[in-house]
Order: C-alpha cells, then sequence, then structure tokens
C-alpha cells in the first residue's frame, strides 16, 4: 500500500513542479520497460531488427535522463527544497541515473541479441528467458512502487533481487558446463552468459531504486545494510 503523499505547499506552481518531476521520471521509466521487454524479444526470438531499433532508441533514454536532471537543478536553484521536497529531489537524482543503466543494458543485450542471431542456431533456452521476465518485472514494481511511495513494495522488490542472483548464478554454471564439453561454443555461450549478466545487472539498478524510494518515505539511508535492518526502517514511523 502507499505510505504517503507529497505535501502540498503554499505555491501551487512548486507543486505543479514537483509533480512535473515526477511525471517525467514515469516517463522515463516506461520507456526503459520498453526498451527492456523489447531487448528481451529480440534476444528469445532471433529478431535482428528489434534489436537494432533498442540500440537506435537508447539515445531517448539518455535525452531524458539530460532534461529530468536539469529540472531538478533548476528547483534546488530556485525553490531551495527542505525536509522530504529535497529527498525527493535527491532520489530523483539518483533514480534517473540508475534508469539510464537500465537503459545502458537493455542496449548491451540488443547488440548481443543481434550477434547471436547473426551466428545462427537457438540455445537461449529457458532459465534465460525467465531471468529476462524475472529482471523485467522488477523494474516495473519498482517503478511502481515510486508511483505510489509503497515501501512495501519496495522491500519485496529487494527481496526479488535475491533471487534474481541466484538465477544469474545457476545460469553461469550452466554456461561453463556447456563450454567444457564444447570448447567451439565457448564464444557464443559468452555473449549468452553476457546476456545474463546485463540482466543480474538490471536486478540490482531496480533494487537500488527501491532503496531510494525507502529514503525518501522515511529518511534513512537502507544502502549497504542487510535485509532485516531495511524491514526495520521500511516499519519506522516518519
Amino acid at each position: 500500500m502507499s505510505d504517503t503523499t507529497l505535501p502540498h505547499h503554499i505555491s501551487q506552481q512548486f507543486d505543479a513542479d514537483l509533480e512535473e518531476v515526477r511525471n517525467n521520471v514515469l516517463a522515463m521509466g516506461g520507456l526503459v520497460e520498453q526498451q527492456l521487454a523489447n531487448a528481451l524479444a529480440a534476444l528469445t526470438e532471433n529478431d535482428v531488427r528489434l534489436g537494432e531499433s533498442v540500440i537506435t532508441n537508447d539515445y531517448k533514454v539518455n535525452a531524458l535522463e539530460v532534461t529530468i536532471d536539469e529540472e531538478c537543478n533548476r528547483i534546488l536553484a530556485l525553490r531551495q527544497p527542505t525536509a522530504i521536497d529535497l529527498r525527493l529531489i535527491v532520489a530523483i537524482i539518483k533514480t534517473i541515473t540508475d534508469l539510464e543503466r537500465i537503459g545502458d543494458e537493455a542496449e548491451k543485450i540488443g547488440h548481443l541479441a543481434v550477434q547471436l542471431a547473426d551466428e545462427g542456431g537457438n540455445d537461449r533456452f529457458g532459465a534465460l528467458a525467465h531471468l529476462g521476465e524475472h529482471a523485467r518485472k522488477m523494474v516495473h514494481d519498482a517503478l511502481d512502487a515510486f508511483a505510489r511511495l509503497d515501501v512495501e513494495q519496495a522491500v519485496q522488490v529487494v527481496k526479488e533481487d535475491m533471487k534474481t542472483d541466484k538465477e544469474y548464478e545457476a545460469i553461469s554454471r550452466q554456461l561453463i558446463t556447456f563450454m567444457m564439453e564444447d570448447p567451439r561454443s565457448i564464444g557464443r555461450f559468452l555473449n549468452v552468459m553476457w546476456a545474463a549478466r546485463s540482466l543480474e545487472r538490471i536486478g540490482d539498478h531496480a533494487r537500488n531504486i527501491c532503496e531510494y524510494i525507502i529514503y525518501l518515505v522515511k529518511g534513512k539511508d537502507v544502502r549497504h545494510t542487510s535485509l532485516d535492518q531495511m524491514e526495520q526502517a521500511a516499519r519506522t514511523p516518519r
């Protein structure tokens, strides 16, 4: 459930500025989600054209990051926000950095999808597709938690990141076994491993976003803390 809403201010323009920048973050998140979905489809379906479109459209994610960053700097300079307003701007600046990096990982997957399709064959196996869907859902749920300032959902996404790490480790072990059995496949399976690594990193970035949500709502920095400490911070009243 939603933990809080942003306070209203005497200045309606200040409220409008904060709402606009939040909406732009969600728009950037939506674009990143689409890039990731397209990259996964290109990878699992041998779709070269879709992979190339992911590569081509990465500039849109980068442009949104610059635009939102400029908006945040303008608000900091003109409004000099404090308390939760300041935490919101800090959280947004950090969030768009992670979204941009998710976009970069999607672009890498697009490149790998093109290369793997050109090499022929279809050994992406279900484990990689499952990891991709898991990472994509983490990004979606992190953005949903951001939109609703939902710390409970943020903590749940952090828990899911642990499952993503285990899936990645299992895939890596399997790929190493394949390469040992057939050294001629090393180049190809290394590309599959890099794709899996990108998906694992995407999960890490989704986790980061959720840590910023807890910081925003609760005023506690939960980076580099245990899951128990994070859950305790999420339950602590403001």
